[in-house]
């Protein structure tokens, strides 16, 4: 179990950051900066989550999906070449069996779909385009087709059907192209 004592400890003021195996980097590493985008997405899903309280099945998984982002981060905090042990091809496989249920009891799109519906729908949006600056950041640290870029990957496919089932009641905007033109 993870034993935090202190939280200041005054080591990033030089700029650099501790990795897992203790060695250090500059805070403006395309590592730390993948680091940080994975913080932030957890974060958008910590919004999302104030909007799903009334939907139990959305809300325990998008609370495994912040667990499972804590593995991204451990896994990232190795340096490339380190063994990683956390993000399986299981939790990807997971997402995807996920997506798939869910977009199952969807109608078929009929247009793209605009950012936005409910309130739930529209921070699922925004956690999606989050998780996918979050995979462009592991791609240029870590490069492609490691299980964290895959599971980013997925989680952002999940989030975008997860915003359609949450805004199924009627919510969804679809594009319409070329509606204002002319206006």
């Amino acid at each position: 179990m993870v034993r935090i004592n202190r939280v200041t400890t005054k080591t990033g003021d030089t700029g650099t950051t501790a990795l897992g195996d203790g060695s250090r980097l500059s805070k403006d590493d395309d590592r730390i900066e993948a680091l940080g985008a994975v913080d932030e997405a957890n974060a958008c899903i910590g919004v999302l989550r104030l909007h799903t309280r009334h939907d139990n099945e959305a809300d325990a998984t998008l609370a495994r999906i912040q667990n499972d982002l804590f593995d991204v981060g451990a896994d990232l905090c190795m340096p490339k070449g380190k063994a990683r042990l956390r993000v399986t091809d299981a939790a990807i496989a997971r997402l995807e069996h996920e997506v798939a249920s869910m977009n199952a009891e969807l109608p078929p799109l009929t247009s793209f779909v605009l950012p936005g519906g409910g309130a739930a729908g529209a921070y699922a949006h925004l956690a999606r385009t989050v998780v996918r600056k979050a995979e462009r950041a592991v791609v240029k640290a870590d490069g492609a087709g490691s299980a964290v870029q895959r599971y980013l990957n997925r989680l952002s496919d999940h989030l975008f059907v997860l915003a359609r089932r949450l805004n199924a009641d009627g919510d969804e905007v679809l594009w319409v192209p070329g509606a204002h033109q002319g206006s």
